[in-house]
């Protein structure tokens, strides 16, 4: 029997609650710590701070499978979408606009990370899930009519949010190819990548040195809402695949907003406040989804961290290692039923009657 701790919608919500705390949290701090600083700079110091964590976090290749030279083409996209544009972007849009009303954009990111992964992945998108998706487009459609509202400064501002959820997204749904890679190994690369993008660019643009306690809670920010929290995303990923983890971490926002709203944020209107029930609604659809059938899997040869006790690797070892490991192995032909997410086990084709 499957080991109930490591149920994929167990491990993976629990994991990407993590990432969605530890990011909702950063939201309002950039905020405060970026004010009057360049949106380059701000960038630069956000994923300096997640390539440390990255680099103090990194496993031996027999824990974790190493990143390939295949994957280079990934990873420069991913930290110009990720790391360079969306947080750029962010950062821009929160110094023109309302903390709580930015950080509720965010779950925008659900929307556009779970309909490209439909898209590109094919991952399963039921009736609940597209009412899930709709109810998300709503709530945004509020935000921006309250912006609006507001002034044409407040609106561009959360404009800007929304271009982050969309380079986000992208982000994300690149980021399911490596979800089987070490992590940390990937969250330093993307981090590195976009940091060097970033520093450049604000020499070229002219922005100001930050001063040094700016730099330094921005740093340390970086390193726990970026860094620590991409590195619990992506193993959110490989436990249920992109749509899901976008859906449980578009809980970020509302916690982002609550944050804003003990720092004295108190901007909003009616219409923010129905665009947040909306969008809370519509992640709290998408999460009391549950999907289970008879599949079968195909003979598959490849490399990711695994363990022994979850019904899907059986192979055997000469002495049986203890925990998680990773190593090239050989999935035989099978055919069972179990509630089941789609991850990189679980990648069979749907055909609606």
């Amino acid at each position: 029997m499957i080991n109930s701790l490591h149920l994929p919608a167990l491990r993976g919500s629990l994991l990407a609650l993590l990432a969605a705390a530890l990011f909702g949290i950063s939201t309002p701090m950039v905020q405060r710590l970026g004010a009057g600083l360049g949106a380059f700079t701000t960038a630069a110091l956000l994923y300096a701070g997640a390539a440390v964590v990255g680099a103090l976090s990194l496993r031996t290749p027999t824990h974790e499978a190493r990143l390939q030279r295949s994957d280079a083409w990934r990873l420069i996209a991913m930290a110009g979408f990720g790391a360079a544009l969306g947080p750029v972007a962010l950062a821009w849009g929160l110094q023109h606009t309302s903390g709580a009303s930015a950080s509720l954009m965010l779950t925008l990111e659900a929307l556009f990370t779970a309909t490209l992964a439909w898209w590109l992945y094919s991952e399963t998108m039921d009736r609940r899930v597209w009412a899930a998706m709709l109810l998300l487009l709503a709530g945004g459609m509020a935000l921006v009519m309250d912006q609006g509202l507001q002034g044409g400064t407040q609106l561009l501002g959360l404009l800007a949010v929304l271009l982050a959820t969309v380079a986000w997204g992208v982000d994300n749904t690149l980021s399911r190819g490596l979800a089987e890679r070490d992590p940390s190994q990937v969250v330093m690369a993307k981090a590195s990548l976009g940091a060097a993008a970033t520093a450049c660019l604000a020499m070229l643009w002219g922005e100001p040195l930050p001063p040094l306690a700016a730099a330094l809670g921005l740093f340390a920010v970086g390193a726990t809402g970026y860094g620590l929290s991409l590195r619990f995303y992506l193993l959110a990923q490989r436990a249920f695949g992109a749509a899901r983890t976008g859906s449980v971490f578009a809980f970020a926002p509302f916690i982002g907003a609550a944050v804003a709203f003990g720092f004295g944020e108190r901007s909003a209107g009616w219409l923010m406040l129905l665009g947040g029930l909306l969008m809370l609604a519509g992640v709290l659809l998408h999460l009391a989804e549950s999907h289970g059938h008879e599949h079968t899997h195909e003979p598959m040869e490849h490399e990711h961290a695994h363990r022994h006790d979850d019904g899907h690797h059986s192979h055997v070892h000469d002495v049986m290692p203890k925990g998680s490991h990773s190593h090239k192995h050989t999935h035989e032909p099978v055919i069972h039923a179990h509630p089941h997410a789609p991850d990189v086990h679980h990648q069979h084709v749907h055909r609606t009657s």
